[in-house]
């Protein structure tokens, strides 16, 4: 089962109905609960959570204070940093043209395809159901709308709805819309931060 290396491990969560293999490496105070899959060399941080049917691919990384909703798929190589929020059955894809079997008709093996995976950056959001394209990378803060297809980066701060994705607003680190000040110059309504718009990229002033 889970990886029983080191004492903080000690610190772990694992229903006894996930199935976490004994490769994979969890941090201190992370939860896998029921029915979730760690495949091998997957890398999960502290503080974690991994929801109820989670798939967590093989080597995919994944940092602290992550939560995982229940059923969202992450193939690998998919890399999530620290802060990261991917909801209910959402789906981090793997392969840009994905068939079943070759040209002659036999099936697929992973030495057939290369496998390229979503990046998601720090503290950023995904809604529900939501798909992303591989090798998509999703930026610091940025919000996928629930249902939403990004099949192109998604930048900082930046939410995005829609098939396919487009950006419709600037939000902050509290998830809320920002409210325009004039001059490129935003401002978040619930922390008052603000931020400065440059040539259609956002960041904190």
């Amino acid at each position: 089962m889970q990886n029983m290396g080191g004492a903080a491990r000690t610190r772990v969560r694992i229903e006894a109905t996930a199935d976490v293999d004994e490769r994979a490496v969890i941090g201190p105070d992370s939860t896998v609960w029921h029915l979730a899959q760690v495949r091998e060399g997957a890398e999960i941080g502290a503080e974690c959570i991994i929801g109820r049917g989670a798939y967590v691919g093989p080597g995919v990384r994944i940092g602290d204070r992550v939560k995982l909703q229940n059923h969202a798929l992450v193939y690998e190589p998919a890399v999530l940093e620290d802060g990261v929020f991917v909801g209910p059955a959402a789906v981090l894809t793997n392969d840009l043209y994905p068939r079943s079997v070759d040209v002659d008709g036999k099936l697929k093996r992973g030495d057939d395809w290369h496998a390229k995976g979503v990046t998601l950056r720090e503290g950023c959001s995904i809604g529900g159901r939501a798909v992303l394209v591989a090798g998509v990378t999703v930026g610091r803060w940025a919000l996928v709308a629930a249902g939403a297809v990004v099949h192109r980066d998604v930048p900082d701060f930046a939410l995005v709805a829609g098939v396919p994705a487009r950006r419709l607003k600037w939000v902050g680190r509290a998830g809320e819309p920002l409210e325009p000040l004039g001059e490129g110059r935003w401002r978040c309504p619930r922390t008052g931060e603000e931020y400065l718009e440059t040539d259609g990229l956002l960041s904190q002033a």
